[in-house]
């Protein structure tokens, strides 16, 4: 199998290998200190890990009350990052986010602007219902999650590195909210969808959160060595199996291309930025279960979470009650 490499300077075999085995160990603690605060929901916490360790960010979708903001403070606990929280509203404005020029006067009376920075510079930015704010506040997101920096009175203002931002929506409570537009949702590295508890997971909620004491997650890495995890997953090879099966993956999800079950159903697909987002989802995975190398398997793991909001059906297909989900299974289904 011919191994496809990025640009990056590739390392020697054994400090390969010494590495990723130093990086799976640090992954296990981190599995491991998470699963003391979030019970049960191992695909959310391993989807959610993955869209970190990819550099990327996480969208994470579900009903109230199945502890989604509380996974992404205990993901800023576990991985040692600075935090914030901003409650998205109505009324939240840009400036709440981004931050704002105040005016200063000195003794003498000479008067100068000052910078006071907003929430937003921050390591993990969690966006709690972030479809609650106007398009106008959401678009203040657009530039930091892609460019890692924001621009404030004309001045360029970088963000601290590694920048997360891990946004939670309801899926439900549709009266004043507004959709995000199509240019954030492909910003997002993966959605994450928030399932009910299973049975023993619920059980284990009641007893251990209802008592005097509550477990809390302590510190496992820091932002450097966060950083260089992220590194070492954009030096991983990926073999020319993997490469084609994701180009055949996101171009068969966009109409015009020769699948007939997308151009029937889906009015537009995901863009280039769906394939990258697979490259180094599929690398991050990999090394999640403890490979050197990741696998066509990685690929479809992770194409509905990847995918699944880079897509929109046409309106003839949901009246017929097709999903997008369903679309992507199929495409699956025939690869």
């Amino acid at each position: 199998m011919t191994a496809v490499t990025s640009s990056e300077p590739m390392m020697d075999e054994a400090a390969m290998v010494a590495a990723a085995e130093s990086a799976l160990a640090d992954i296990a603690a981190i599995r491991q200190e998470v699963a003391k605060v979030i019970f049960g929901q191992e695909a959310v916490v391993e989807q959610t890990l993955l869209a970190v360790l990819s550099g990327g960010h996480a969208l994470l979708v579900g009903v109230p009350g199945l502890a989604k903001t509380k996974l992404v403070t205990t993901l800023g606990s576990v991985l040692g990052l600075d935090a914030a929280r901003v409650q998205f509203t109505p009324d939240l404005m840009p400036a709440d986010i981004l931050g704002s020029e105040v005016m200063d006067q000195d003794e003498a009376g000479k008067r100068s602007f000052r910078f006071i920075q907003g929430p937003i510079f921050t390591q993990l930015l969690m966006a709690d219902e972030i479809n609650r704010a106007s398009p106008r506040t959401q678009s203040a997101l657009l530039q930091a999650m892609q460019e890692y920096h924001v621009s404030v009175a004309g001045k360029r203002l970088d963000l601290p590195r590694p920048f997360h931002v891990l946004a939670t929506q309801n899926p439900l409570e549709q009266e004043g909210t507004y959709p995000l537009p199509e240019a954030q949702l492909d910003r997002f590295l993966m959605q994450v969808d928030v399932p009910y508890p299973e049975l023993a997971a619920e059980r284990q909620i009641l007893l251990e959160t209802t008592g005097v004491a509550e477990r809390t997650a302590g510190r496992v890495i820091d932002a450097n060595r966060l950083a260089e995890i992220q590194n070492l997953i954009r030096k991983m090879p990926v073999g020319e199996t993997v490469v084609e099966a994701i180009l055949a993956l996101v171009r068969a999800a966009r109409p015009g291309h020769g699948n007939e079950v997308t151009d029937r159903n889906v009015s537009w697909g995901p863009g280039p930025r769906a394939g990258q987002s697979l490259m180094l989802a599929t690398r991050a995975r990999a090394l999640y279960e403890g490979r050197l190398a990741p696998s066509v398997d990685d690929v479809h793991a992770i194409a509905e979470a990847v995918l699944q909001h880079r897509m929109a059906l046409t309106f003839a297909a949901r009246a017929e009650g097709m999903t997008v989900k369903s679309v992507i299974a199929g495409i699956l289904r025939a690869k």
